[in-house]
């Protein structure tokens, strides 16, 4: 087996240590970036449902200002926002480079996504049930809960994973501008040096976790349906 592997993947056994280091950056990007960008889209996406008209918060200012920010940044290619805010990450993080300096504009890449995800699922619930709510007396707050996060459970789990998988391509691509992890392993060392094991090895690797990433998000789906 190990003289295969030596065969087939030479330049992935030779730098294994870079290969498990580009994993470990992924993760690391992926778990950070992904905790503040679920958070904060979540947040932000039922603010876009209650404040937009008829809303159970009508406010027209809020939900223009956040359609209208929202749809900038979900409008500028990621690698040019990467880049245009490195001034603001260097400000912010302290480092310009590497995988922790690309949790800041993962999030912010990643939330006008996520916050459009949870404005289409929130958007589905029957109006009925809104209305039911607000006759029997609830907060905004209790139906934000109870009704629209409630109801929404299967569609915001198919959200999260639709975002996750997103974020991870996202990873790879801040990998080529000195993010570190697999993106930054398959470009700037094996498409660099020309060494195809390490690209295929990182692809594969990469389908891998998308793979993983869709089951547990199917499975968690078949859960919260019945």
């Amino acid at each position: 087996m190990s003289d295969l592997l030596t065969k087939y993947l030479p330049n992935v056994i030779k730098m294994q240590d870079m290969y498990f280091k580009a994993i470990q950056q992924t993760a690391y990007m992926m778990l950070y970036s992904s905790i503040f960008s679920l958070s904060i889209g979540l947040v932000l996406g039922v603010v876009l449902v209650v404040t937009r008209e008829g809303g159970i918060l009508e406010n027209k200012y809020i939900y223009h200002s956040l359609d209208k920010i929202s749809n900038v940044f979900r409008s500028v290619p990621f690698i040019i926002l990467i880049t245009g805010i490195l001034p603001l990450t260097r400000i912010l993080i302290g480092v310009g480079i590497g995988a922790k300096a690309t949790i800041f504009p993962l999030t912010l890449g990643c939330v006008p996504f996520f916050m459009r995800q949870v404005d289409m699922a929130l958007s589905d619930i029957d109006p009925g049930l809104i209305e039911a709510a607000e006759s029997m007396g609830l907060s905004p707050f209790k139906i934000i809960t109870r009704v629209y996060i409630k109801e929404s459970i299967p569609a915001l789990v198919r959200s999260v994973t639709i975002t996750l998988v997103s974020l991870l391509g996202l990873t790879a691509m801040a990998g080529t501008v000195g993010g570190g992890g697999l993106g930054d392993f398959a470009v700037n060392v094996g498409h660099a040096r020309n060494f195809n094991d390490i690209i295929y090895v990182s692809v594969i690797t990469i389908l891998v976790i998308v793979t993983l990433i869709q089951g547990i998000g199917n499975l968690v789906i078949k859960k919260v349906q019945h």
